[in-house]
């Protein structure tokens, strides 16, 4: 997922990530490139991301991956 911030940031697209504060203050993710939005839960993460996004794309990931796509597809 870095990589793909990175990119488009690169290419001036505008990059929004938006992480649980347990999981950013736990230095779980790196850097993010552009804005930085932290969130107190999962729940708020996805309402968010939802309230933020004109698409999504899913890259190969776990469970919690498999989680987000059924409840943005609901």
């Amino acid at each position: 997922m870095g990589c793909m911030s990175t990119a488009a940031h690169v290419e001036r697209s505008q990059v929004l990530g938006i992480n649980p504060t347990t999981i950013a203050e736990g230095n779980f993710t790196r850097k993010t490139d552009g804005e930085e939005l932290r969130v107190p839960t999962m729940q708020d993460r996805i309402r968010k991301m939802l309230d933020n996004s004109d698409t999504f794309i899913a890259l190969p990931g776990g469970i919690g991956t498999l989680e987000e796509i059924f409840q943005i597809a609901s």
